[in-house]
C-alpha cells in the first residue's frame, strides 16, 4: 500500500525502533473499519506518553482500551444518553444561554469564543460535578490551562512544564478539591460521585477532569465558533436555522462539523497485524504500525457524503445508519460520548444569540492548531450589537 498505489492511505517509515510505519488514511470505509476494529490501541492526544508514566490502571477513560474501558464507558453512560440531556441538561443550557445573550446584550459587543467556552464550563461541571467553586473563576483557569504556550528548546520545554504543573494545581485546589470533598459527604448523580464509589484517588480523579474537561469544555467550545461562523456568512442558512424546528437545526449543525471536524486526525496503535480494505484491496497493516485517520478527508469522501461533498449541504442523503456528521464524533469504542450534549448546547446557544436584532460578526476569529489534540482552536471573533 502505498500514496501511488491508493489514494485513500499511504505508508512511511516511522521513528518507533525503525521496524513501525505511518499509515495514513483519508477514506471514509477504511477510517470506520480502524476505529471499529478490535486490534488497535489509542494513540492520539499524547495516549503513548501517557501509559508510560501513569500506567493502564485507572488511566482516564480516553486512554483506556479493552475491557476497562467498556466497562468504564458502561458505567458512565448514564451522564451522557439523548434522554438525559434532553430532561436533565437542557433547562440548564437553556438558562445559561439567557443570560448569556443578556449579558452580551447590554455589553453591545462580546468574544464569541468566551461566550461558549463559558457554556461549555457550565454544562460540563454540571455532568462532571465540579460545581463547588465559582463558574467564572473556573473557566478562567481552565482558559489558561488549554491555552498553554508552545514551542521548542529547553528552556521553553521547561518554562511551560512549570507553569503547567501550576496550572493544573490552581485547578485540583480551587475545583477539584472543593467537589470531591463535597461529594464524600454527599455524592450525586455525576461522574465524580462515580469515580469516588469506584475507588479512585484524588490525583486519578484530578486527571479524569482534565480530560473530561478538554472533551467536553475545549471541543464544544470551537464547534459552537465554528457554526456560528458559518451561520454570520449564509444569510439564508441562517434564516433557515432559525425558523427550523430542533431535529433540522440539529441537521443543519451536523453538516457544519461534516464538514468543519473540532479534531482533524485521530490514531491508532495497531496491537497485531490487521487486515484492511480499500479501494486498492485487501491490505495487512503491521504490528505496532501507527494509524492516522484524516477525519476531514474521510467525511468528504464521496462514497458516504453523496454528491458535491465539500459543499454544505443540510439536505443531503443521510447514511441508513450512523451520525449525519459522519466521523466528526469519531467511531467504534472510543467515540465521542458527548455528542448530543455538545449539539444540544449548540443549538440552544446558537438560537438564542442569533435572534438578537443586529447581531453582527465585527471580527473573524483567528485559526491555530492545538499540537495535542490536532484541533482547530477559534480565538478573537468579536461580535457585536450594530
Amino acid at each position: 500500500m502505498s500514496a501511488q498505489s491508493s489514494p485513500h492511505a499511504s505508508t512511511n517509515a516511522a521513528d518507533d525502533g525503525g521496524s513501525a510505519a505511518v499509515i495514513r488514511i483519508d477514506s471514509f470505509a477504511a477510517a470506520r473499519e480502524v476505529l471499529r476494529s478490535g486490534d488497535v490501541r489509542q494513540a492520539g492526544f499524547n495516549a503513548e506518553l501517557v501509559h508510560r508514566f501513569i500506567g493502564p490502571r485507572h488511566a482516564p477513560v480516553l486512554y483506556q482500551d479493552g475491557e476497562p474501558h467498556q466497562k468504564q464507558r458502561s458505567a458512565t453512560a448514564r451522564f451522557f444518553t439523548p434522554r438525559v440531556v434532553a430532561t436533565r441538561y437542557c433547562e440548564l443550557m437553556e438558562a445559561t444561554s439567557r443570560d448569556l445573550v443578556a449579558q452580551f446584550c447590554k455589553a453591545r459587543r462580546a468574544r464569541l469564543d468566551d461566550l461558549s467556552l463559558s457554556l461549555a464550563v457550565a454544562v460540563a461541571a454540571d455532568i462532571i460535578g465540579l460545581t463547588d467553586s465559582p463558574r467564572d473563576a473556573m473557566a478562567a483557569r481552565l482558559n489558561r490551562f488549554f491555552s498553554a504556550p508552545v514551542g521548542k528548546g529547553a528552556i521553553v520545554t521547561l518554562r511551560n512544564a512549570v507553569f503547567g504543573q501550576l496550572r493544573t494545581l490552581a485547578f485540583y485546589w480551587f475545583d477539584v478539591r472543593p467537589a470531591i470533598r463535597a461529594r464524600r459527604r454527599r455524592p450525586r448523580e455525576d461522574v465524580i460521585s462515580h469515580l469516588l464509589a469506584e475507588g479512585y484517588s484524588n490525583r486519578e480523579i484530578l486527571t479524569e477532569c482534565l480530560t473530561y474537561g478538554a472533551a467536553g469544555m475545549a471541543t464544544t467550545r470551537e464547534f459552537i465558533v465554528m457554526a456560528g461562523l458559518r451561520l454570520f456568512e449564509d444569510d439564508a442558512l441562517r434564516a433557515r436555522f432559525l425558523a427550523a424546528d430542533e431535529p433540522e437545526r440539529m441537521t443543519i449543525l451536523e453538516e457544519v462539523l461534516r464538514l468543519e471536524p473540532v479534531v482533524s486526525t485521530l490514531k491508532r496503535r495497531t496491537a497485531c497485524p490487521m487486515t484492511l480494505h480499500t479501494d486498492a484491496g485487501v491490505t495487512t497493516i503491521p504490528a505496532r504500525s501507527l494509524v492516522e485517520i484524516d477525519i476531514g478527508a474521510a467525511n468528504r469522501d464521496e462514497a458516504a457524503a453523496g454528491v458535491c461533498p465539500h459543499q454544505l449541504d443540510p439536505d443531503r442523503v443521510r447514511p441508513a445508519k450512523g451520525s449525519a456528521s459522519l466521523l466528526s464524533f469519531g467511531d467504534g469504542p472510543h467515540r465521542c460520548p458527548g455528542a448530543a450534549v455538545a449539539l444540544h448546547e449548540a443549538a440552544i446557544f446558537l438560537d438564542q444569540l442569533m435572534r438578537v436584532p443586529g447581531l453582527k460578526l465585527e471580527r473573524r476569529p483567528t485559526k491555530t492548531i492545538n499540537p495535542v489534540s490536532s484541533g482547530y482552536e477559534l480565538r478573537d471573533a468579536m461580535i457585536v450589537v450594530g
